[in-house]
């Protein structure tokens, strides 16, 4: 390299670094002033003056240069917070789109291993471990490249130290003024704190959480069924199979929004006349469930428990208590209890919690199929293995059973095809099924296809359900019809326009004393005639169905806990 070269390289060196800082800079007030939601996303949301960069900066130029210690200590700090406070948002802005809230901390670390296997479970193979591979990468990038930015950030600007102060002199009245001032970028203000208010807000949610946890702890210990007589309990379904069918997924939106419910709508009224033909009544309303776009356990303790269970830490604690759940109270008082749970594939310890006599999963319930996605088996071999194995022997105790319909989880691809319900067997029927049927990648793309998808397979999970009764027309079985939540916010929309928690539930039997304690004439309940409730149907809590449903099958006298109606 000749002399003349050296200058040269030396600018193109300067350039690049100073190309590099303001990159640098550049993340650091996208982390510090990106929403963490995704219905705020906008160009305006970032033209803001995050009031923390100018503090820090302000901070390091006051340390004397002898103090380079403490500056390091208080970079190395910032960056570190801000490395999290960026991992935060991430998590915030997923969680905002599957669960229609954000990222809790001191609860959702638990879900990981659920997440992992949803994410293989729905794209098996290299694609879906490419897919953990991508998303723990963006993670680990933010908590190492974040704080890296801010160091570059404040290095340089503690070297130009005159020139950083004139900017800090000039950016702090500036930011106090547009505060005073209210001045707004879109629908945000201009003068930003809005990542030491994040902070804030993630600290001091901890004390709260704490007291919910005792306050659950109290509400599961109360309970006024755990003292009820054996004899006085379910009096009125006595003699009768009482199945709990959830239908993953079937929220409100897919009869409310007219995008999604003509064909929900058909089927629900269809099935109505096929179940009415073959001497079936049905009574429907709306339930308020506890989650939203997933984590369905949640939904499913709630009902059979009459409590609360919203988060994570509630349904920890509550597995280990005693608390009375539907199988356990009816197991009390003489039904067989059984739960079905396709998308099991392991051993299932909470399980004990709920009192079944036995489970069936993906390993024993003698599936010879493919699997569709997710999905381990379709929904009408689900209905069809139940049938055989608990239902068609004789000599046997009524059955109580909780079942669980996953055709209609997400991400809503391969729904099978309704066959006759005699055809079903062990699912061989089933091969090469899958193959032919739009995949994961043919319909992602385009959210008006996950859409249609999604409303399909709600069509075919309640088909499932019609044939299986209309083929097995029993005169002494119960079915309660529910979803366990709404579809994530792909299907059901965002926070913007909160679509609300609230589920289908319909009530099924061809004994008529079944169906009428539930209309206005029997009990208080007054639900809907048929499979599709109102708009103007009865709206309650999910964790009030237990108590109610003793109080209208027990004796005259029984009294369960007052409903929460939430309209």
């Amino acid at each position: 390299m000749n002399g003349a070269d050296v200058p040269t390289v030396q600018r193109w060196r300067g350039l690049a670094a100073t190309g590099l800082t303001l990159l640098a800079l550049g993340l650091v007030l996208v982390v510090l002033t990106a929403p963490d939601r995704l219905d705020e996303m906008s160009p305006s949301a970032f033209l803001r003056l995050p009031v923390e960069l100018v503090v820090l900066v302000a901070l390091l130029l006051a340390l004397p240069d002898r103090a380079r210690r403490v500056r390091g200590l208080v970079v190395a700090t910032a960056g570190l917070l801000l490395g999290v406070l960026a991992v935060f948002k991430l998590l915030d802005l997923g969680f905002g789109q599957a669960l229609n809230r954000p990222f809790d901390p001191m609860i959702d670390w638990r879900y990981a291993s659920d997440l992992v296997g949803t994410v293989r479970g729905s794209a098996p193979g290299a694609l879906g471990v490419v897919l953990l591979a991508v998303a723990g990468l963006v993670l680990l990038a933010a908590l190492l490249v974040v704080p890296l930015a801010l160091r570059r950030v404040c290095r340089s600007a503690v070297r130009h130290r005159p020139a950083t102060v004139r900017v800090v002199s000039v950016l702090l009245p500036v930011w106090v003024a547009l505060s005073l001032l209210g001045t707004r970028a879109g629908t945000v203000p201009v003068a930003s704190d809005a990542a030491a208010s994040y902070a804030l807000a993630q600290v001091t949610r901890v004390p709260s959480q704490l007291r919910d946890q005792r306050e659950f702890a109290r509400a599961a210990a109360d309970d006024p069924a755990r003292d009820t007589p054996a004899a006085d309990l379910l009096t009125g379904l006595r003699g009768k199979d009482v199945l709990v069918v959830f239908v993953e997924s079937y929220g409100r939106v897919a009869l409310d929004d007219p995008g999604l419910s003509p064909g929900v709508e058909a089927t629900l009224d269809e099935g109505t006349r096929r179940l009415e033909r073959d001497g079936y009544r049905a009574r429907s309303a709306w339930l308020t469930s506890p989650t939203f776009g997933a984590i369905s356990w949640l939904a499913h303790a709630t009902l059979q428990s009459g409590l609360w269970v919203d988060s994570q830490q509630r349904y920890d604690h509550l597995v280990t208590t005693d608390r009375e759940t539907l199988s356990s109270l009816f197991g009390r008082s003489g039904w067989r209890t059984v739960a079905s749970v396709p998308a099991n594939d392991r051993d299932w310890p909470q399980g004990a919690f709920y009192g079944f006599d036995h489970v069936y999963d993906s390993r024993n319930v003698g599936y010879r199929g493919p699997r569709f996605g997710y999905p381990t088996m379709p929904d009408q071999f689900t209905l069809e293995a139940f049938q055989q194995a608990e239902l068609a022997p004789r000599d046997r105790r009524p059955v109580m059973a909780e079942i669980d319909l996953i055709s209609s989880h997400a991400p809503w691809s391969r729904t099978p095809e309704l066959l006759p319900q005699e055809s079903v067997g062990d699912g061989s029927v089933y091969a090469g099924m899958p193959e032919t049927l739009p995949s994961e990648a043919d319909i992602w793309p385009d959210a008006a296809r996950v859409r249609a998808a999604y409303a399909d397979s709600i069509a075919y999970s309640l088909q499932s359900v019609v044939s299986f009764l209309s083929t097995y027309a029993d005169d002494d079985l119960v079915v309660v019809l529910l979803g366990d939540h709404q579809p994530a916010t792909i299907v059901s929309g965002g926070s913007g326009d909160d679509p609300g928690h609230d589920v289908p539930v319909t009530v099924i039997a061809k004994d008529p004393a079944v169906v009428e304690a539930l209309g206005p004439r029997g009990s208080d309940w007054g639900w809907d005639p048929g499979m599709r409730p109102s708009d103007d149907a009865p709206v309650w809590r999910m964790d009030a169905f237990r108590d109610e449903l003793l109080r209208a099958y027990g004796p005259e006298d029984h009294t369960g806990t007052a409903r929460a109606v939430t309209r």
